[in-house]
């Protein structure tokens, strides 16, 4: 059997892959990336439910041959967690009911977000020629049309069907630095800025992702990096992780993650380096976990800087850049690792500052292990502050 090896950027995590040359796109999202989003209906290329965008423009994953991606950029349902349009849109599918089973709502919604943005205001005679190759079982399509003409209404067409101020600004590259009401309402005793960036970051290398935040801390800078030069004590700052040993520059440890039914326990290995003088740091390792047959490589650089706002307080900047394979891969969006990216740096943060202040870290949180729900309710929380 002919196989292909291809590379393609899909939702800002460029993926490389040695399939059957005779492998469907539909089936590389699905069943390699797991990206379930992207719903199998007719498989003829009729009903539209496995529609993808591949460089900016809609396409019928279920007849494209997984070579036809090769060297592009597709973009899955899941790839539009930031899109402000695509927001709109689900926000008006879901006023005017326009969806019912949602097997056809994935694919119905990159259309309609191709049509607004190809032709803004739109006539709804022609508005629903352009949904012909999307097929409904459900809502008779007064819904969908409803909702589409409420977001086009007074639109201007876009003439680049790949740019918009709400996609990656580079290629797979996302901003998320603007606070929830939540948090902009809650003073809070450090502050944080925090971007995420997939495949594009300043370090970021091929098929690897990468996060970075800064974080203010109370605390003076040099106590701070007593803190954070303990490399064992540092571990204990977040749920699940632990380092086991410490050999020179060599380190081992496991991190306990838990996500509904896959508990996965990741044990590994590393190396560090530590310039006191520049008070920065650097931890590159990597994991595996039998049981989910996962795989992790890691790397985060920090530094510890004053505070330009208060000099009595320290900036905590730090890179996190990784790779994952296996089951655990399905988790590896830009929107859920942002957030989970913030929920850990408070939990950090809040340990690291009792640590400062005598109080030692928070027992309970030192032993909880990362979990599905945690997760959940971080992601289901900050969408909900979004609207």
């Amino acid at each position: 059997m002919r196989t292909l090896a291809i590379s393609c950027d899909v939702n800002g995590v460029l993926r490389n892959a040695v399939l059957p040359a005779r492998t469907q796109l539909c089936e590389f999202i699905r069943d390699e990336l797991h990206l379930t989003g992207t719903h199998l209906g007719c498989e003829q290329g009729v009903c539209g439910a496995c529609t993808v965008l591949i460089d900016g423009k809609p396409t019928r994953s279920c007849i494209s041959y997984i070579g036809d991606a090769n060297g592009t950029k597709v973009i899955t349902i899941e790839g539009f967690d930031d899109d402000r349009l695509m927001e709109e849109l689900r926000g008006a599918f879901s006023r005017h009911h326009g969806l019912q089973c949602g097997f056809c709502t994935p694919g119905m919604l990159i259309t309609a977000r191709d049509i607004v943005r190809r032709r803004g205001a739109i006539e709804e005679a022609d508005l629903r020629k352009e949904l012909a190759g999307n097929l409904c079982r459900c809502t008779g399509y007064v819904g969908i049309v409803e909702a589409i003409m409420e977001v086009a209404k007074d639109r201007r067409p876009v003439s680049d069907l790949v740019s918009d101020t709400a996609m990656p600004t580079s290629k797979g590259q996302w901003l998320a630095t603007e606070a929830s009401p939540e948090e902009k309402s809650s003073p809070s005793q450090s502050r944080q800025t925090s971007s995420v960036s997939i495949s594009a970051g300043s370090s970021a290398r091929k098929g690897w992702s990468s996060v970075s935040q800064i974080i203010t801390i109370e605390a003076e800078p040099e106590m701070v990096w007593q803190k954070l030069e303990r490399i064992e004590e540092v571990a204990s700052y977040l749920p699940g992780a632990e380092i086991t040993d410490v050999d020179h520059n060599r380190i081992r440890g496991r991190l306990n993650i838990s996500l509904g039914p896959m508990k996965v326990f990741f044990n590994g290995e590393g190396d560090y380096e530590l310039d006191p003088a520049k008070k920065t740091g650097v931890i590159s390792g990597r994991g595996h976990d039998k049981g989910s047959g996962s795989a992790a490589e890691g790397r985060i650089t920090w530094k510890v800087d004053s505070s330009e706002d208060n000099p009595q307080a320290s900036r905590l900047s730090f890179e996190l850049s990784w790779r994952l394979s296996g089951r655990l891969a399905q988790f590896n969006r830009g929107s859920l690792i942002q957030d989970i990216v913030d929920k850990l740096s408070k939990v950090f943060v809040s340990n690291l500052e009792s640590s400062l202040s005598g109080n030692g870290v928070n027992t309970s949180r030192r032993s909880q292990s990362l979990s599905f729900w945690s997760i959940l309710w971080i992601a289901l929380r900050s969408r909900f502050y979004r609207r």
